[in-house]
């Protein structure tokens, strides 16, 4: 690539041009640099290296080295007899919980066998 030629180049204004010249960097503010963007550091490329393996070795598993394996149940469902006790039972308590007392019928209770009174007991004991 050759330079370009000085006709090509921009054209600088006078005033500018003079500014530019006459510029001196003592007129500079020292200023502290102040970093935007912070390096990973090495703990922290070595989580992302281990994410990396991690995530490659399932994309790249084999899935023919697995063995066949039986499922045991261990907490099988009832069976249909099973179900159809509960059914009833849990029928059984809705009628006993749902029960209208509305619908009996008002009875007198009659004392067949009445204890004895505080005088006939203090008869017996006088006899004795």
């Amino acid at each position: 690539m050759s330079s370009p030629k000085l006709q090509d180049l921009p054209k600088v204004a006078v005033d500018l041009k003079s500014q530019l010249e006459g510029f001196s960097t003592d007129q500079l503010k020292n200023t502290e640099t102040q970093e935007k963007v912070v390096l990973p550091t090495a703990e922290d490329v070595a989580t992302e290296k281990s994410q990396q393996n991690l995530i490659h070795g399932i994309e790249g598993f084999d899935a023919t080295k697995l063995k066949h394996a039986q499922t045991q149940e261990k907490n099988p469902l009832p069976d249909k007899d099973a179900i159809e006790q509960e059914k009833q039972q849990k029928n059984f308590i809705d009628v006993i919980e749902n029960f209208d007392s509305s619908k009996l019928k008002h009875t007198e209770t009659q004392e067949k066998n009445p204890l004895p009174t505080k005088e006939i007991i203090e008869t017996e004991k006088q006899a004795a």
